[in-house]
């Protein structure tokens, strides 16, 4: 999902926010709401990188260990 989709999709879940000022709630205006949801997609598409990462170093190490016929912990052996 690129930047764009992520922003639709936020604005979908999420028509309107508000924050809090002086112990009143208030709307966020036109520009405050667009640079709060460029944030949430920035750090929505920045952890789906970091998991999707996370998951394809998982499975080359795993391809990994396959390829040389050892098991996880035999590896830890060897750098140890």
């Amino acid at each position: 999902m690129n930047k764009l989709d992520k922003i639709k999709e936020l604005k979908k879940s999420h028509p309107t926010l508000n924050k809090g000022v002086n112990d009143e709630v208030v709307k966020l205006d036109a520009d405050e709401y667009a640079e709060t949801i460029a944030r949430w997609a920035d750090a929505e598409l920045a952890q789906e990188a970091e998991i999707a990462k996370a998951e394809a170093d998982a499975s080359a190490k795993s391809a990994l260990l396959d390829k040389l016929g050892i098991t996880a912990d035999e590896a830890k052996l060897l750098l140890a």
